[in-house]
């Protein structure tokens, strides 16, 4: 079984995703539902749950408030909100799951289902630092990357450029092979720093840190530091040398 802490201001969501998930998530046992912040910490120090549905915007002590404030991390995270942009780029970032309200069953299985096949992956501590870091406003200097066999932490130093194929991403790393991972080219142009990553095709964004060469062309071409040459669209040719300084 996993045990669950629910945490929401709101009794009825509180009310209503208990009942969704006796009916749906038999395998997921509600040890603990929490209507503030304080009395969530106290829950999750003392009980030590497997997983915890935590809402983002709560008076007086909001979600990320609360996870900072927390010493015992090692539990399954799973957030439920209303959509808010910030929050699910910072949530997004970290590979942490999320629930948009009203809770939809079929997204609430597969959640359950992830998070109880990550049970014996040790990286909940790792992914909720990440987590603050990008709430903090720190400049991160690591990404999380779902992949089939569980997750990985990448310096974004490190990725050269990412490449779109169909709703896939292949990342270029250095010193590794490509990696494909199951999310879209907007998704990492929505996640990764623009002051770092730029755009310049429909099927492209790279680090202009990883820049070895710009040929000039209608649009023209960059070569990377690992010797490949992608094309720039005439349409992203004057934002691309700008973000270069030309």
């Amino acid at each position: 079984m996993l045990k669950a802490i629910l945490i929401d201001d709101d009794q009825s969501n509180l009310s209503s995703l208990t009942e969704k998930l006796m009916k749906h998530c038999p395998q997921v046992q509600v040890i603990a539902r929490c209507d503030n912040g304080q009395d969530a910490i106290r829950a999750i120090e003392n009980l030590k749950p497997d997983i915890v549905f935590l809402d983002i915007e709560m008076p007086v002590m909001n979600g990320f408030v609360m996870l900072q404030q927390l010493t015992y991390k090692s539990f399954e995270l799973i957030f439920v909100t209303a959509y808010d942009h910030y929050a699910i780029k910072a949530i997004r970032y970290s590979a942490l799951d999320y629930l948009v309200k009203p809770v939809e069953i079929d997204e609430l299985r597969a959640a359950v289902a992830k998070a109880d096949a990550n049970r014996s992956n040790r990286s909940a501590n790792l992914q909720l630092e990440l987590l603050l870091e990008q709430v903090n406003k720190k400049q991160p200097q690591r990404i999380t990357i779902p992949t089939f066999d569980g997750l990985r932490f990448i310096n974004i130093d490190d990725i050269i450029y990412l490449e779109a194929s169909n709703n896939y991403t292949n990342l270029y790393l250095a010193g590794n092979p490509k990696i494909l991972v199951s999310r879209t080219l907007k998704d990492f142009e929505d996640m990764l720093p623009s002051e770092i990553f730029l755009r310049i095709h429909h099927s492209s964004i790279i680090n202009k840190n990883q820049v070895e060469k710009y040929i000039r062309g209608e649009g023209g071409q960059v070569v990377m530091r690992n010797g490949n040459v992608l094309d720039v669209s005439k349409r992203k040719k004057s934002e691309f040398l700008l973000a270069i300084g030309q």
